[in-house]
């Protein structure tokens, strides 16, 4: 029986990435309240927020700094845009000091309202770009299998999921994918880290010289894939990648809008995983969450081009109207601020050694295949059989009830394509809340087994299980 408000919600309100006809017997969880890592529902029952909301909630919920920051910058200049040469100090201060974080050389920021919006308008500036330089068929876009970088019709072609495609008719024409860098899955038999890095960046080369080089003009990868399953790239992938790059003159742009702002424990996931890009896609941890917005960094050439444009045609032909809200832009100067005065990326440096011996000690649980993540993020894979990696029909929805489980549990948690379970806690999270976390995930582990073996589940394929 649903309560009041989770029968109103289920006449009124769609809600993304959710089975929306299960959802109308299941329901929602109604959130009222929250503070530090921990979030309360409509019953005052508490659950420790291990996913940062939605990656993003970096500095944990309601802080005061942050409310007032808002507060302030709406009594004083609520809204104004940044059309036609209008402007406003939030928004110069925290393009000025974007530009001082950056880790690639950046001439200029451009802001918009999403991750989603973000990496759209580098695919448009891509184009854009090429155009400018008289290449008008280098325009194809590469990303991952199982990258994720957002649901416009652009990005959702971007992204290398299927249930982002199905029924969309999606991707676009000139949106390609290449081979997803997660050894566990895809990694070969006896195939070490360092040659499937390999074998994957000649991949993407023969890819790049299959639809020719006079036509890929991009590609677009996260340090960590985030919504693809909470994936970590072997060691020197992105340095073999990059070279490939390199050679057919293709622009690299990391998308950093689940990395971005301290998640690895540096200030963005590039630094981290030895990305040299040219550009950099950023939203979520800018402010953290408490207000939507997005941008990318524009290098020099790129500018250039842009201004040449620009008189050539008489305006540049982009922008939203929230694009560099006053308000957001005042939380995200906060944000930044609080960053750096408290030390929290260095505090996730401290912090994950202690988060990631919890979450490779959960590799030894009998249904959990993998266990990997980089400063305080990391994903686990449950499986069928450990040896052969075999996993359950996806129709069970294994990890759906983990975390299901976890949610019985009093933590939030999130599940992912091929029974992946994605942990992100704010990255404020104290030692012993680290140690709340596992330990809940890990009994909801121990129910999920213990509901497979009153199922009586089998692997996709039993032989050899």
């Amino acid at each position: 029986m649903l309560s009041n408000l989770a029968a109103r919600d289920v006449e009124t309100l769609i809600h993304p990435y959710t089975n929306l006809a299960t959802f109308r017997e299941t329901g929602s969880l109604v959130l009222e309240r929250g503070h530090g890592v921990w979030v309360y529902d409509s019953d005052g029952r508490p659950y420790l927020e291990g996913m940062a909301g939605l990656w993003c909630t970096a500095l944990g919920y309601s802080n005061e700094e942050l409310v007032e920051a808002a507060r302030e910058q709406m009594s004083r200049l609520p809204f104004t845009h940044l059309f036609s040469g209008r402007s406003h100090d939030p928004a110069i201060e925290l393009a000025e000091t974007l530009k001082e974080l950056m880790p690639v050389p950046t001439s200029k920021i451009f802001f918009t309202s999403s991750g989603s919006e973000a990496n759209d308008t580098q695919v448009k500036l891509t184009w854009y770009l090429n155009n400018a330089l008289g290449r008008p068929t280098k325009k194809k876009i590469i990303c991952h299998r199982k990258g994720y970088h957002g649901v416009t019709v652009a990005t959702a072609s971007m992204t290398g999921l299927p249930a982002n495609h199905a029924d969309w008719d999606l991707p676009l024409p000139g949106f390609l994918h290449t081979g997803c860098p997660h050894h566990y899955r895809f990694g070969e038999a006896g195939e070490t880290e360092g040659a499937f890095a390999a074998r994957l960046a000649d991949e993407l080369d023969a890819l790049i010289q299959r639809e020719g080089p006079d036509t890929v003009a991009a590609f677009v990868a996260e340090p960590i894939l985030g919504a693809g399953g909470a994936i970590v790239p072997p060691a020197g992938y992105y340095a073999g990648i990059q070279a490939v790059l390199e050679r057919y003159d293709v622009r690299f742009i990391a998308d950093e809008v689940i990395c971005g702002f301290g998640r690895l424990g540096t200030w963005f996931g590039a630094e981290a995983m030895g990305m040299r890009p040219d550009s950099l896609t950023f939203a979520k941890a800018l402010t953290s969450g408490y207000m939507p917005l997005g941008g990318i960094s524009i290098d020099e050439p790129l500018y250039r081009e842009m201004v040449s444009q620009s008189a050539k045609l008489g305006t540049f032909g982009h922008g939203t109207t929230y694009s560099g809200h006053p308000v957001a832009c005042a939380v995200a100067l906060k944000t930044i601020a609080i960053y750096r005065r408290d030390g929290i990326v260095e505090g996730v440096a401290a912090k994950a050694p202690h988060f990631q011996a919890r979450l490779s000690a959960l590799a030894d649980h009998p249904i959990v295949g993998e266990a990997r993540g980089v400063g305080l993020i990391g994903g686990i894979e449950i499986v069928a059989c450990k040896r052969t990696k075999r996993q359950y029909d996806p129709k069970a929805g294994v990890a759906a009830r983990c975390v299901a489980f976890a949610q019985a549990e009093g933590l939030i948690v999130r599940f992912l394509a091929g029974d992946r379970i994605a942990v992100c806690p704010p990255l404020v999270i104290a030692p012993a809340e680290i140690d709340t976390l596992f330990d809940r995930l890990g009994r909801a582990l121990d129910r999920t087994r213990a509901w497979i073996a009153a199922e009586g589940l089998a692997p996709v394929t039993p032989q050899g299980a």
